[in-house]
Order: C-alpha cells, then structure tokens, then sequence
C-alpha cells in the first residue's frame, strides 16, 4: 500500500513513541505473569474508567474466561466508570470493588490521569500515590490485583490537543513504567496495555492506511480492534496457557485422539465428528473495519498464543489435503497438517461462532446491566448511608439492599453460564479433490 505524507507522518510518531516507550525502561508487553494468576471460582472485578465503561475488553474477557477455561467457573463483575481518575476509585472502592468480595481486580487507569499533557514529576507522584493507596488495601484484604496499564491515543484521529499524540503517549509510557514498578512493590501481576497497542497500531497503520485507527475515531476510545488487544494483556498477565485442545487424526487407521475438554463422537476413514465442551474465541468483522475484532489480528499475536486449537494428522500419505470444518474448506500440505495446524486462526468462521454469539450476547446484556447496577444503585446506596443518620435500621435496610443487587448479578451470570453449551462439530480430512484446484 501506498503511504501518503500524512501517513508517514502518523508512522513515525508511532515509531517515535515506541522508542520514547522503551527508553522508560518498560517490560516487554507481553510476559505473563509467573504462573496461573486465576484460581478455580475466582470473583473477578474489572475496574477502569470510560475506556473499561465502553463494555468491550472487559466483554472479551469474560467471553474468553467463559468459553476457552471453563473448567476454572470464573465470575466476572464489570464496575467503568467514565470519566474516573485513580482518585475516584479510592473513594469508591470499599462499595463497588471490595463490596463484590473479589479474590481478583483487574485495574486500568492512567488515560485521566495523564491530564492529556506532557509528563511531569507531579503527575508521576501522585499517579504512584493513588496506585500505591490502592493496591495496599488491595494486599490487606488478601485480593490479587492485574495492574493495567493505560493504553495508548491514536497518533491520527487525536489531534493537536495537549502537544498531540507523540507527546501523550510519552506520558501514558511514564504512567505504564510507574504502574509496572508499583506492580512488582506489590508482587502483583502487570498488564502492559500501552506496549502492544502502540505496536500493533504501528503495523495496522502502514497495512490499512492512517485513517485505521487503533484507539477510536476521538484517538482515546478504541473500537472492536483496540479492545481485542486490551483483552489480549489483560489475558496473558493472567498467565493463561492458551491450549484450546489438540485433536490428533490418525489417516492410516482413521482412529483420533483430543485433549481435555473434547471428546471423540465418532471416527472414520475421512475424519471424525467431536463434542467440545471448550471453544475457542471467535472474531468477526470485514478484516480492514477498525470496528471489526477480525482486523487487528495480523498485529496482535492473540490466536498465538491465547487461542490455539490444533489439529494434527498423522500419516496424511498425500502431498495435499483438504480439511472441512463447518462450512469452510482449506487445502493444506501433509507437511503442515503433520506439524499441527492452528484451527482458530486459520478458520474464522467455523462451527463455534453461533454458539460464541449467544454467550457474548449474554454477557453483553449483563455487563450493561452491571453499569446500570453500579453507578445508579450502588452510589445510591453509598450516598444514603452517609447522608442518613447512622442508625442501626437504616444499615439493616442498606444491608437488605445491597444483597438484592447482589442477588440480581448472579442471577446474570447465571444466563452467561447457561448460555454456554457442548458443541458438536466435524471435521473432514481427504485428499484434495479437482473442485479444490
């Protein structure tokens, strides 16, 4: 692709952030934590202001932790605000994180608290300070923390505003080293959001063209591309291995063999048909639409490692072969198929991506509610403790209010969970056929 003036432009303030990003001294983007940093059962709150109020990483989260582990029967409990600053969620925490009796919080601010100006030691402090305050409550009530990252402005549709792109980003990679740092004080996991954001809007840009933008059409609220690689951070400094399953295929004896989470319906000379009780995530998308989480995917390494389901065959006695998997067909090499293929990434529209909608519909549809629950109802709750007189009655009567909201987000994610069904599906394994030419 050609890259006018202004499109060069915008690749080298990515290229120039980048470099200003690794002189702070930042980690690499994408080390996950040490070890698993979710345990089976684990409540998960995801806190963050506007950007996390959007209902778009946190949707993929949840999706994710719904579909691809869910052995772990992880519960996720959406709490943005817009507009919020790590101040306002210390004033808010006691009722809407640590209210939740989370054993995990996922955290990320920094875009407000920026001030959308050139970094200076008095925006560093009292980032650390407020960051600081937060994860030791967090330590002393035994609740893990993921330490997020803000992420990063469009170096096209931002604008001059503050100094421009270039020189927010170099603040939003000031406020990332300080939350890593402040992160390892604590023992706590890190999600460096604004690393993989930069990068993968550095490669996206000189594909599709500057008006690609990575991080929304105001260069600060991403649309479906931003937020799957948001997901992707907040995922990996999870620790999660990615092992969607592995489906072996024998073209000698026509027997399979799957891993944990799927099991072998039937098997024959041309294939074998599979109940999954685990999917891999699903995208959609026209792959060029910033709006499409199809699109980025060339740039973010989340099919990688976050989302493998391989098949392997054995013996596949022909230089060439043709797998089927729901409505799609490719051809492959017996050299690839013998090595293992990545099906989630070379099928996008495969036999799981019905059932994938119907559970993001249904978190979607809980995670609004949980906005609705949390900035009407629970700061309610909150302003009528102290403003009434602190009466016996009317703790009682909060108590007695507190525990139906309480009741009403279970019983949502009771539909995200019994949106979740087995799948049965097949796959084709033959020899390529003249149609396949």
């Amino acid at each position: 692709m050609r890259t006018s003036g202004k499109g060069r432009w915008a690749l080298v303030q990515v290229a120039t952030v980048l470099a200003l990003s690794w002189a702070t001294g930042i980690g690499a983007a994408d080390v996950p934590a040490a070890g698993l940093a979710v345990k089976p059962g684990d409540r998960i709150v995801i806190a963050g202001d506007s950007i996390t109020e959007q209902k778009r990483y946190s949707r993929f989260i949840e999706d994710y932790l719904t579909v691809c582990v869910p052995e772990l029967e992880l519960w996720c409990v959406q709490i943005g605000w817009s507009g919020e600053k790590l101040p306002g969620l210390l004033q808010r925490m006691e009722w809407d994180v640590f209210g939740f009796q989370p054993n995990l919080v996922t955290i990320c601010y920094g875009m407000n608290d920026g001030g959308y100006r050139a970094y200076d030691d008095k925006t560093g402090a009292a980032y650390r300070a407020n960051l600081q305050a937060f994860l030791d409550r967090a330590q002393k009530s035994n609740v893990r923390v993921i330490v997020g990252s803000p992420g990063a402005v469009d170096t096209t549709t931002y604008g001059p505003r503050g100094g421009g792109a270039v020189v927010y980003n170099d603040t939003l990679a000031h406020l990332a080293q300080i939350a890593q740092e402040q992160a390892a004080a604590h023992g706590m996991p890190f999600a460096n959001v604004h690393e993989p954001m930069m990068r993968a809007m550095a490669g996206a840009k000189a594909a599709y063209g500057e008006a690609y933008h990575l991080c929304g059409p105001d260069g600060v609220h991403p649309a479906g591309n931003g937020h799957v690689v948001m997901a992707y951070a907040f995922l990996r400094a999870m620790g999660l291995s990615g092992q969607i399953g592995t489906f072996t295929f024998d073209r000698q004896t026509g027997k399979g063999d799957v891993t944990a989470g799927h099991r072998i319906v039937a098997a024959d000379a041309h294939g074998m048909e599979i109940e999954s009780r685990r999917y891999p995530f699903c995208f959609s998308g026209d792959g060029k639409s910033p709006d499409s989480t199809l699109s980025i995917l060339p740039y973010v390494p989340f099919n990688q490692e976050l989302n493998r389901l391989t098949l392997v065959v054995k013996h596949p006695a022909a230089a060439k072969i043709a797998v089927t998997w729901g409505t799609s067909r490719k051809v492959f090499t017996g050299e690839q198929l013998a090595g293992g293929i990545n099906l989630a990434a070379e099928f996008p529209a495969n036999p799981f991506c019905d059932a994938f909608g119907k559970v993001d519909a249904a978190v979607t549809a809980k995670q609004g509610d949980e906005t609705k629950l949390i900035k009407t109802y629970f700061a309610t709750l909150a302003d009528l403790q102290t403003s009434l007189a602190p009466e016996e009655a009317v703790a009682n009567a909060v108590k007695l209010l507190r525990e139906k909201v309480a009741a009403k987000c279970a019983a949502h994610h009771s539909l995200v969970t019994g949106a979740f069904r087995p799948i049965t599906h097949r796959l084709s394994i033959e020899p390529v056929t003249a149609a396949d030419n």
